[in-house]
């Protein structure tokens, strides 16, 4: 894919890391020359200095060809006026904006554009584990809680065993550097990494399998 990203900040930067490993064309877009001159060395995609609603800027970064752009500054008026100029003079297939301040929200929903909410996102995730008082929750499903931990075994062990603990469903297992659908005989080694959907009542009968 052809990926512009507007803003070099923490988030950008993240952003920019991610999708540039691997066969993605990234380019990112800083109206600060003095970011654009710390983009580290061997960051494999393009970086020009300008604002990522300026309509030359983002044909230079090759916006007619782009599959996604991501508006990700710090101000929700440069992300709103990127990504309505993304959308509406250029076409970009998929166009992602960054909500800073949740009090304007309901302009982006009138907009009709997808965001991600940063603030919303801490809160809830913390939220969350406060509630599951645990740190290896990902998300609840009725009755369910998905986690993701390290195994610590207890002896020889097999997905099957796992999920003999209890209402347990092994979804992935992250085993020797590969992610994979296990088999219900797979053996499974200290340190691996289990996501499972487990039901609470079997919280307890799982922890100990628990690193941490």
């Amino acid at each position: 894919m052809n990926i512009i990203i507007i803003g070099y900040g923490r988030v950008g930067a993240s952003l920019a890391s991610l999708l540039s490993d691997g066969n993605d064309s990234v380019v990112v877009i800083d109206n600060d020359p003095a970011v654009v001159a710390g983009v580290d060395p061997d960051f494999p995609g393009r970086v020009i200095v300008g604002l990522g609603y300026d309509e030359n800027v983002l044909i230079e970064a090759g916006v007619e060809e782009c599959d996604a752009l991501a508006a990700v500054t710090s101000s929700d008026n440069v992300n709103l006026m990127t990504s309505e100029v993304a959308r509406r003079l250029f076409d970009v297939p998929y166009v992602i904006t960054r909500l800073v301040n949740p009090a304007r929200l309901d302009v982006y929903e009138q907009l009709g554009l997808d965001y991600v909410c940063d603030t919303e996102i801490v809160a809830e995730d913390i939220s969350a584990k406060i509630r599951s008082r645990h740190s290896h929750h990902l998300d609840t499903f009725g009755p369910y809680e998905v986690l993701t931990f390290s195994l610590l075994p207890h002896g020889e062990m097999r997905v099957s065993d796992v999920e003999a603990l209890g209402s347990v469903d092994v979804i992935l297992v992250r085993h020797g550097g590969m992610v994979v659908r296990p088999s219900k005989g797979m053996a499974l080694s200290e340190g691996d990494t289990i996501m499972a959907a487990v039901r609470t009542d079997s919280l307890a009968a799982v922890q100990p399998y628990m690193k941490g």
